[in-house]
């Protein structure tokens, strides 16, 4: 059954205000990519009611969404086919068609920033750079957007994606991939074509992604971690305890030559040419003959 104008609204405003409910609850459903579209739907025809066609709009998000960019521009199908769009991302060139056909679209472009790993994930690889993207929706009513999405086709030059950066300088380049999450939860691997950049033919979600650390290396890299630190804690220990004993033992030996030294005679003193040396002050053993017999 098709849901007239009004009915869609609706559909898209409670869609919105779920999502919005779920992020600050912390549900499940809150890293839903589908809600997260109908959000940014909502508030890029909040945005178009306010501006005109041809100019690029930057749609203000709550602060709940804080890091991400999203922004929209509405156009002509004539003049996306001579002119293209782009984006601070996306490159759209012109000789781009939009199927179906349609008088005026409204191209919403996505940046989700910091929060790209919580809404989209793979199995085994790791983002690299944030996830970027874009939808295409019908606008020939003029005054509100519809939630029906346009296909374009490109006839020439394929739509080029420009990340922002990407976390994988010390990598092996060969490892980085290109991946394209499509409706459904699917996935899309190509190559990339230069630097910081993929191409394609369709809209979506795009990102740049590394194959993860297989578990097993994990759990040596952790073993080899815990090893390093238990062998540096326990050579310092043996360092402390060998610098205690020394001390220990050195005032032991101090206190034995004070009691042996305190037990000794004390002998007198007396001053030979500015030298201060010791003198008994008296003759303990008094001299005896060996015999009585003088001769």
């Amino acid at each position: 059954m098709l849901l007239m104008g009004s009915d869609r609204s609706w559909l898209i405003i409670f869609m919105v205000f779920s999502s919005l409910l779920s992020l600050i609850s912390g549900g499940s459903d809150s890293h839903d990519p589908e809600a997260l579209d109908a959000l940014f739907h909502y508030y890029a025809n909040q945005t178009l009611a306010k501006h005109r066609t041809g100019t690029l709009y930057k749609i203000p998000l709550p602060s709940n969404f804080s890091g991400m960019e999203v922004s929209v521009i509405r156009l002509r199908s004539g003049s996306l086919w001579a002119r293209g769009s782009n984006s601070s991302f996306i490159k759209i060139p012109p000789r781009v068609r939009a199927f179906p056909h349609v008088k005026r679209l409204a191209i919403v472009y996505e940046n989700l920033g910091e929060w790209s790993s919580k809404y989209y994930q793979i199995p085994g690889y790791t983002l690299v750079s944030p996830v970027v993207g874009f939808n295409v929706y019908d606008f020939s009513n003029a005054t509100t957007l519809s939630d029906r999405k346009v296909t374009l086709s490109t006839t020439s030059d394929p739509i080029s994606i420009h990340f922002p950066y990407i976390e994988a300088e010390d990598k092996n380049v060969t490892e980085l991939k290109c991946v394209k999450f499509g409706a459904g939860g699917s996935v899309e691997f190509k190559n990339m074509t230069a630097r910081n950049v993929c191409v394609t033919g369709k809209a979506g979600h795009f990102s740049v992604v590394i194959p993860s650390m297989p578990e097993k290396k994990v759990r040596i890299w952790k073993w080899w971690v815990i090893g390093f630190v238990s062998a540096t804690v326990g050579l310092v220990l043996l360092i402390s305890v060998a610098a205690i004993i020394f001390i220990l033992l050195r005032r032991l030996k101090m206190k034995a030559m004070e009691k042996a030294s305190d037990n000794a005679e004390n002998l007198d003193t007396f001053w030979v040419r500015g030298d201060k040396m010791p003198s008994a002050s008296m003759i303990r053993t008094q001299p005896v003959l060996e015999h009585d017999y003088v001769p």
